[in-house]
């Protein structure tokens, strides 16, 4: 794999990010999503299922003998958030806390090596 199909898994991964954390994902799944009971996880999950088919997608459109990272980013989306959430929501954080910023950031970086994770993953399984 050449570097050229490695920037494109790049640039194709952000294009989800974005899409299934920003534009695709509902007030109710992000304001929902740290909740305890039945409530946080039904929103948690309509959310990661968005992220996971958003992976599906581009590994199948790119790579697709690696399907199954699909399914992995489902298990791995839903334990960042949900940490995320239960965090921000047992501390009463809102957007006017410090403390609010760091975690939004925390989170967002640890999708971006979640993703970073999969293109090395799928370049090693393509060698």
């Amino acid at each position: 794999m050449g570097l050229f199909e490695i920037l494109t898994l790049y640039i194709a991964f952000r294009i989800k990010h974005f899409m299934c954390d920003f534009i695709l994902q509902t007030d109710w799944m992000a304001l929902t999503k740290g909740l305890p009971g039945k409530e946080g996880y039904k929103a948690l999950f309509s959310h990661t299922l968005i992220h996971a088919s958003g992976t599906l997608l581009v590994v199948l459109v790119l790579a697709p003998a690696f399907w199954w990272l699909a399914v992995v980013d489902f298990v791995i989306h839903s334990l960042i958030d949900r940490l995320k959430g239960v965090v921000t929501i047992h501390e009463n954080l809102t957007v006017k806390d410090t403390m609010f910023w760091w975690l939004f950031g925390l989170d967002q970086e640890a999708h971006n090596f979640t993703h970073l994770g999969y293109i090395i993953i799928i370049v090693a399984g393509m060698a």
